[in-house]
């Protein structure tokens, strides 16, 4: 046996003391939560760690990750510490035993979603010119997972510096590949054009050979490859649950390669030893080391600042020109943006034409994508990783649901499990909303089933929105955003006239809420989501006649909301109505009624309306979707029947 080989089984042998020591650790009561072992496939991890560059390359793994990143850094401490839940844990104890991040390393513990992140990243290195490559880890079960293709796809079409290497240790969890899988593995890649190869862990030599050969290909030809490792996970799915044969576990144990060195080996006893040693170093130091401090990182957060006022932003032109212009400002100056999304490119320039022309100044950096709107969102997280400012447009927002997985469990995640050690600053925008007769599939206000995720910022233009001003605020975002667009309001003008008497006035905050302040004393406050800004404001001039004020709040960022304006108003009126476009019950609505119910002080109860779409699909036909969304006759009853009480 060769020095090469010998030090890679070492290797091997510390990533199985590791996991051995964290089952043990399991059972005994000291972790908490659940671990997914690779004991069995340790030599895939070491032979591709052993085949890429730790100075320009990247590995993104998946929920059984421990052996990819063992491999890769070296770093028992810094592993057993994060599954500890500990301050010098990789990632401060914040991402667990599935989700690590280090120099040129990332996992995440959902299924699939990781491949089109790898993508991502793997883009970036071929924007940059460097000859950098990904390789994505993933198993035979996440095969059944849609996002996998559109990825190699894209990959394929646009000659990714990907590596694919997929472990088939024949079980998706407990259940066998024969009962899941249908056709041949290699087949599915080969199917986008991709090159395979077909390997396995009993042959480390052979398997080491084909991985260097296929990362030079990567490398050298800047395209994908796909490998095929066969290979056996020889310990349960997680911690004990394990349901397989006991006599074909038997029978991959003798067979296994570490198993086989261990049992003849003697000359090694010193290195194996010092293995043990250092691991069982880490555990201690492990233990004795504090949590994370999470009060004295809220401590640290600086305080939400008095409330201020400003004159309103007030931007010439129409919303979709006023959009246009933004976003061809942002590419001018500064190369890192790129767009992508279905049919944005000259000459059709999206559906509602936002991206008209832009791809003709910059055909490098505005991209047509296939229909992939979960492979889109994915490649643009792992360009935001990368260190790119994507902005992905989504044909139309009922579309979301398709990303929904690739917003909420990465977008979202990565900069909180990651110990806020990486940027996720994507820019997702989408049109929403009824009126044009689209039907059920195609005039949604979904927004309320993105709000209040942690991490993800929603922004809801509405008719007065300062544009211009909230894409400069994007420019040194670090967390994923979602715009909230209408179609509606893409003809509308933020520099319209004002209703009689009134002022516009709004919050000194990166993205503010609009205020419509009457001259004298306001009656009523109204809180109007999006393209519902329109109805207020024409409720609002209809009522000056009647000598009735309405004080208009039309708040920009939803999600986060910033409740202090709402507090300021109700305090003042004792009254307050919420209309919003979305469907009602358990909406945007809900969220603000309940938080001015609490914050109000005065002597009686605070009286409210809610107005909303009426909770069934939107029709078809434009008559029938009309008596579905809400309506400024409704508005306006409403605001009479609370000035009345």
């Amino acid at each position: 046996m060769n020095a090469e080989a010998r030090e890679h089984l070492h290797t091997a042998y510390l990533v199985r003391t590791v996991e051995q020591q964290l089952l043990e650790l399991f059972s005994a009561g000291k972790l908490s939560g659940t671990t997914h072992t690779c004991i069995g496939q340790e030599m895939t991890a070491v032979a591709l760690a052993a085949s890429l560059d730790r100075t320009k390359d990247v590995i993104v793994s998946n929920h059984r990750c421990h052996g990819h990143y063992l491999a890769w850094t070296d770093d028992p401490d810094g592993l057993l510490a994060e599954v500890m839940g500990k301050e010098t844990g990789v990632c401060g104890g914040l991402g667990g035993s599935q989700h690590l991040f280090a120099t040129g390393f990332f996992s995440n513990g959902i299924q699939g979603g990781i491949v089109p992140v790898a993508a991502g990243l793997a883009f970036a290195k071929k924007l940059a010119g460097s000859d950098g490559i990904v390789a994505v880890c993933i198993g035979d079960g996440t095969l059944g997972e849609g996002v996998v293709y559109e990825t190699l796809n894209m990959a394929s079409k646009w000659q990714l510096p990907l590596l694919v290497l997929l472990e088939n240790n024949l079980y998706a969890q407990s259940t066998s590949q024969t009962e899941t899988l249908a056709g041949e593995i290699c087949g599915r890649a080969a199917a986008f054009g991709i090159e395979t190869l077909h390997s396995d862990t009993w042959r480390h030599e052979k398997l080491l050979t084909q991985l260097r050969g296929a990362v030079c290909t990567v490398r050298r030809d800047c395209r994908p490859v796909f490998i095929r490792v066969d290979t056996y996970r020889l310990a349960a799915h997680s911690k004990s649950d394990d349901d397989r044969d006991p006599h074909e576990i038997a029978d991959y144990t003798e067979r296994d390669p570490l198993n086989r060195f261990l049992a003849d080996v003697e000359a090694d006893q010193v290195e194996l030893v010092a293995i043990r040693e250092r691991v069982k170093r880490a555990i201690e130091r492990a233990a004795r080391a504090p949590a994370l401090d999470l009060a004295a990182k809220r401590r640290a957060t600086p305080a939400i600042a008095e409330l201020a006022w400003r004159r309103a932003t007030v931007e010439p032109g129409t919303q979709l020109a006023t959009i246009n212009g933004a976003l061809a400002n942002w590419l001018a100056e500064d190369n890192r943006v790129l767009l992508l999304g279905e049919d944005i490119r000259a000459p059709y320039g999206g559906a509602f034409k936002v991206t008209r022309g832009l791809s003709k100044d910059y055909p490098d950096r505005v991209l047509n994508t296939p229909i992939s709107e979960a492979g889109i969102v994915g490649v643009a997280n792992g360009l935001a990783l990368g260190g790119r400012r994507p902005i992905v447009e989504i044909m139309f927002g009922d579309f979301l649901g398709l990303c929904f997985d690739q917003l909420v469990n990465h977008a979202a995640k990565f900069r909180a499990m990651y110990n806020e050690r990486v940027s996720s600053a994507i820019v997702v925008r989408t049109p929403m909303g009824g009126g044009r007769g689209y039907g059920p599939t195609h005039s949604q206000n979904l927004e309320k089933h993105f709000v209040g995720i942690p991490g993800l910022r929603v922004l809801v233009l509405h008719g007065r929105a300062p544009i211009a001003s909230l894409y400069r605020a994007l420019r040194t975002s670090v967390e994923p955003t979602l715009i909230i667009e209408n179609k509606l309001l893409y003809r509308e003008r933020a520099d319209a006239p004002l209703p009689p008497t009134y002022e516009a006035l709004e919050t000194a905050e990166l993205y503010p809420t609009t205020v419509l302040r009457p001259s004298g004393r306001p009656d009523v406050t109204v809180v109007a989501f999006g393209r519902m800004s329109l109805l207020a404001e024409q409720i609002a001039a209809e009522l000056v006649a009647e000598e009735i004020a309405l004080e208009l709040l039309f708040p920009l960022s939803v999600s986060p909301l910033d409740l202090r304006p709402l507090h300021e108003s109700v305090n003042r009126t004792g009254k307050l109505v919420v209309i919003e476009e979305g469907s009602a019950q358990f909406d945007l609505s809900s969220e603000v009624l309940a938080a001015a119910v609490e914050a109000y002080r005065g002597s009686s109860c605070l009286r409210v309306r809610r107005i909303a779409a009426q909770p069934r699909p939107i029709p078809s036909a434009l008559a029938l979707e009309l008596e579905v969304l809400p309506s400024a006759a409704q508005l306006r009853t409403a605001c009479l029947e609370l000035f009345d009480e």
